[in-house]
């Protein structure tokens, strides 16, 4: 591939890169952004920058100035665990993107669960990474300050998968939008708002948490449902329990870190954003790409829809969810 001359040059800019030939190796499994391996003289470096249309079929802009806000909660967040995200090694003027140390030998953990190499330990792990952010930032002022990305949470997140749907779905539109004004007006702590197994390395340490380009001072309650939707949608593909079992266990040990507010309101708003991000994947404007099966399609579309209007908390979710449906 011919290396991107602008990227190319600020890397040496920066120190990262030597005089001779670079080349930038594309990484795949993104949607909204370029990424690349390079090879440097201290080793391997992933080089990230944000696009302006994300990769799906329905129009769908995001301000590239995301980039400074993942670079913003991979610093935070290796304030509070310095295992769990990458290190930044330098951010790029060109389209606000950054490099980061590449860590080899860490699976993605959606590759592992699609192998079947389904740990309970390693969710409860992700659970226990994720509360640890969010306790740790939780009614911080400086964090709030730190993270004024309501435009971006709502270019991302927001509008596609909740405004989207409740724009076509007349009976679910009330429910919808009421989610939707509460999520941007609750203000609570750091979320990373994309975690996803696709988004998660399994180091030796532990989880290591990729792509915060979303990353916003919002409900905390978002991430947990945003991770546990992803297990469960993976149980209905792949018709195996031990993925719901995975998201219990990861459940359970995000509510043993909740310290900052009643962990069972917290729970119940995660339920609902359960429901309404299950439906979104197959309704909004990012569908899960491995759920094509018309029937996997069915039994998420019609649990979720009822679940949206009838809101559980997402223990009692978990605990209610049916891969198969007669």
């Amino acid at each position: 591939m011919t290396a991107d001359v602008d990227i190319v040059r600020e890397l040496r800019g920066a120190g990262l890169a030597g005089e001779g030939d670079v080349v930038l190796e594309p990484l795949t499994g993104g949607v909204s952004c370029d990424v690349w391996k390079v090879e440097t003289p201290s080793g391997p470096i992933v080089v990230k920058r944000p696009l302006p249309q994300l990769r799906v079929a329905a129009e769908w802009h995001a301000p590239i100035e995301r980039g400074q806000a993942e670079v913003r909660w991979l610093k935070r967040a290796r304030d509070v665990d310095p295992w769990i995200a990458p290190e930044v090694l330098a951010e790029l003027p060109t389209g606000h993107a950054f490099a980061m140390r590449f860590l080899p030998d860490c699976p993605v953990w959606k590759d592992e669960l699609v192998a079947g190499r389904i740990d309970g330990d390693f969710a409860a792990a992700v659970g226990r990474g994720i509360v640890a952010v969010h306790a740790a930032t939780a009614n911080n002022a400086a964090d709030r300050d730190a993270f004024p990305n309501d435009e971006m949470f709502r270019a991302l997140r927001v509008d596609p998968f909740l405004l989207h749907v409740a724009r076509k779905d007349t009976e679910l539109a009330p429910a919808l939008n009421a989610l939707a004004d509460d999520l941007v007006a609750r203000k609570v702590a750091l979320v990373h708002g994309d975690v996803s197994p696709k988004n998660i390395l399994v180091s030796p340490d532990g989880p290591v948490f990729l792509d915060a380009e979303c990353a916003v001072y919002s409900d905390p309650a978002f991430d947990l449902a945003f991770c546990a939707t992803h297990l469960l949608l993976k149980a209905v593909w792949l018709d195996d329990l031990r993925l719901e079992q995975a998201a219990g266990l990861l459940v359970d040990a995000y509510r043993a870190g909740i310290d900052w507010e009643d962990a069972d309101g917290l729970l119940k708003r995660a339920g609902g954003l359960t429901a309404a991000l299950l439906l979104a994947r197959v309704e909004g404007k990012s569908p899960a790409q491995y759920l094509t099966d018309p029937e996997h399609r069915r039994i998420v579309r019609d649990q979720a829809r009822a679940l949206v209007l009838a809101p559980q908390s997402i223990d009692a979710l978990l605990a209610n969810w049916k891969r198969n449906l007669a």
